[in-house]
């Protein structure tokens, strides 16, 4: 008879919620950080001479706040945090491999980064999707 699986947990939640969150957290300060250098740096340029804000510029700012937001309500625990995880995970892996592709060039994501951000969401996607961890979130 098999026994079942052990979840290592801490202060009760899953130790790779844990680890996932904290990532999550130095992830999004990250982007959220350089989004809105490149958002203002790019507004200053503008007054200066006839360049509009580039989308990448955008993407980056959006992505951040949107991990940010999600990685809070995964920690508390709420299924919209699972979801929008999940989600904003898929558009990377997508938005990225059609990146490296060269299929998707108006965002203006750069290829060594695309390079990075598919493994990362996809090993966030295939922890997430485990059934403890939907179970979990009620998903």
């Amino acid at each position: 008879m098999k026994k079942p699986d052990r979840v290592v947990t801490f202060r009760g939640r899953f130790l790779g919620i844990g680890v996932l969150t904290a990532i999550q957290v130095i992830n999004g300060l990250t982007h959220t950080f350089f989004g809105l250098v490149l958002v203002l740096g790019t507004f200053i340029s503008v007054a200066a001479s006839s360049n509009f804000p580039s989308v990448f510029s955008f993407y980056t700012l959006i992505y951040g706040i949107l991990t940010l937001l999600f990685t809070y309500l995964l920690w508390k625990g709420k299924s919209l945090g699972w979801i929008g995880t999940v989600a904003v995970a898929l558009f990377v892996i997508i938005a990225d491999s059609l990146t490296v592709l060269d299929m998707l060039t108006f965002l203006g994501i750069i290829k060594t980064a695309a390079i990075v951000e598919i493994p990362y969401s996809l090993a966030t996607v295939l922890y997430l999707i485990q059934t403890h961890i939907r179970t979990k979130y009620g998903i």
